[in-house]
């Protein structure tokens, strides 16, 4: 197939750039040359070589050159982003990071109808798109110009490198998003633990039983909280391991005495307590 062999060592390098562990501003710097190189390939062998059909010519430019100026579109974006990524808390990042999102899918609603022609698959227009030499004045005035030009490009195949470049940006800035969260709820838990100079020194099922018990009673984020999230807090408060809190409270369910023992001892000691007060 016509264009093949530039295709395949593209896909090559960046396979490799996206396996190793270089930062990101490295890896989008790389990214740009690699793809620059490719792109100038392709288009020696179009202005050399053209087309067989004008068939041939709408297939380049609405699938095989976007998937490669996406990439372009991609990297310097990235780059622009990631460079003026506040270094401080993971909120303002995040808040960052959400904004260029919110960016990012203000270019889908400025281009939505031909958004929606390319993602049905709809072919009625593709020669007024993606034939050189027409135009298109609802087209959008903002594109990626760095190979623009009247041999090498329609009035639609950068819009839908850009479709593509956008989506893979959002695809990633969500994915740095969770990350960022996932580390703030780390750092949370850790801190907690690191924290907590409290031990509990009665016995665990002591501890299960005023763990049922609060949960029972709905106290908790208004009773949405399960048993779980209520027994892991007491865990890190207190620095203890409740083990298998279940059946425990089993066990303290099928007690032959009363089921409540260490409530009814809290209820006795703090009646104690106000009696003394009150002396």
């Amino acid at each position: 197939m016509k264009y093949q062999k530039h295709i395949l060592e593209f896909e090559s390098k960046l396979e490799s750039l996206e396996s190793c562990k270089d930062d990101i501003l490295h890896k989008a710097e790389h990214g740009i040359a690699h793809t620059e190189t490719c792109i100038k390939k392709l288009r020696n062998e179009v202005v050399q070589k053209g087309f067989i059909s004008t068939q041939e010519e709408i297939h380049f430019f609405k699938h095989i050159k976007p998937q490669i100026f996406s990439k372009l579109i991609y990297y310097v974006k990235l780059f622009n982003i990631e460079s003026k990524r506040p270094r401080s808390s993971s909120k303002f990042q995040v808040k960052y990071l959400n904004h260029q999102i919110n960016k990012l899918q203000l270019y889908f609603n400025e281009n939505l109808e031909f958004y929606h022609y390319y993602r049905r698959g709809a072919t009625t227009l593709d020669e007024q798109y993606f034939v050189r030499g027409k135009s298109d004045l609802r087209s959008s005035t903002e594109s990626f110009h760095a190979f623009i030009d009247e041999q090498f490009s329609t009035c639609q195949d950068s819009t839908v490198a850009t479709i593509i470049a956008f989506d893979m940006l959002i695809v990633y800035l969500k994915q740095e998003i969770e990350k960022l969260e996932a580390h703030k709820d780390t750092i949370k838990t850790n801190t907690m633990r690191e924290t907590s100079k409290l031990f509990w020194t009665g016995s665990k099922t002591e501890l299960i039983e005023l763990i049922y018990a609060l949960d029972s009673s709905g106290s908790i984020n208004s009773g949405t909280a399960d048993i779980k999230m209520v027994a892991s807090a007491f865990e890190q408060l207190f620095n203890i391991d409740l083990g298998h809190y279940y059946h425990t409270f089993i066990e303290i369910r099928a007690r032959k005495c009363s089921k409540t023992k260490f409530l009814d001892k809290l209820i006795d000691l703090l009646k104690r307590r106000f009696d003394e007060a009150d002396q």
